[in-house]
C-alpha cells in the first residue's frame, strides 16, 4: 500500500508585530525585514511602501491614493513523512486580502505573490497543487525578473500590471515552474524600472 506525504498549512499575520516563527528561512524576504533593532520600523516601512503601490496601481475612483489597505499573512506549508511524527517546512507564500474603505468591503486576494522553497524538487510542488483545494483563487508569484535575458517590449498592455514583455531564454527557476503546471508572464507596471515575472496557472504554454 502506498503511504502519501500529509500536509498542514499554517498561516500567520504579517504586520509591525510579525516575528518569524522558527522554521522560516532567514534569506527570506519578510524575515529579514523583521532583523534587527529597526526591526518594527522596517515592517512599518515596507506596508507602506506595499499600500502606496497598490493604491497607485489601482488609482481609479481612488483620488487621495488611501481607498485600500492590504492585509497579508504567511501561509506556510508542512509535510510529514509517513510513519514520522515530525513535520518538515517546505514552502512559504503570502496571501493577501484588500480592504475598501470607501465601501467597508474586505476583499479576498491571492495567495502566492514573494515564494519562499525550502525544496528544489519539483516532485513535492506538484503534490501541493493536486492537493485538496485550501484557497479560492489560484496562486500567482512575482519575481523579480534576470538581468541578464533579453526582454522585447509588446503591444500588450494590461489594465493594472502594465506593458507585456516577451523573451525567448527560459531561466531554470521559470523550467522548475512549468515542471509544476505553472506559466511565467513579463509585465512592467507603471512607475516600475523593470519588467517583473509573475508566475501563474493561466494561458499554459508547452515548453
Amino acid at each position: 500500500m502506498t503511504k502519501h506525504f500529509s500536509f498542514t498549512i499554517r498561516n500567520l499575520r504579517f504586520d509591525e508585530n510579525y516575528h518569524p516563527s522558527d522554521n522560516t528561512r532567514l534569506t527570506t524576504n519578510f524575515a529579514n525585514l523583521a532583523r534587527g533593532k529597526s526591526r518594527q520600523q522596517n515592517l512599518r516601512n515596507a506596508l507602506k511602501m506595499i499600500n502606496n503601490s497598490f493604491n497607485a496601481l489601482a488609482s481609479w475612483d481612488n483620488p487621495n491614493g488611501e481607498r485600500y489597505i492590504v492585509e497579508l499573512d504567511i501561509i506556510s506549508v508542512d509535510f510529514t513523512v509517513p510513519g514520522s511524527s515530525q513535520s518538515f517546512p517546505s514552502i512559504e507564500v503570502l496571501k493577501t486580502n484588500i480592504n475598501d474603505h470607501k465601501t467597508d468591503q474586505r476583499i479576498e486576494g491571492i495567495v502566492g505573490n514573494s515564494f519562499s522553497s525550502y525544496l528544489r524538487d519539483y516532485d513535492f510542488s506538484v503534490l501541493h497543487n493536486k492537493s485538496q483545494k485550501k484557497f479560492s483563487k489560484p496562486p500567482v508569484i512575482c519575481l523579480s525578473v534576470l538581468d541578464r535575458k533579453i526582454y522585447h517590449r509588446s503591444d500588450n498592455r494590461h489594465p493594472v500590471l502594465g506593458v507585456e514583455y516577451q523573451t525567448n531564454e527560459i531561466s531554470l527557476t521559470e523550467r522548475y515552474f512549468y515542471k509544476m503546471g505553472l506559466q511565467v508572464c513579463y509585465f512592467m507596471p507603471p512607475n516600475s524600472v523593470a519588467p517583473l515575472a509573475f508566475v501563474n496557472i493561466d494561458r499554459l504554454r508547452q515548453r
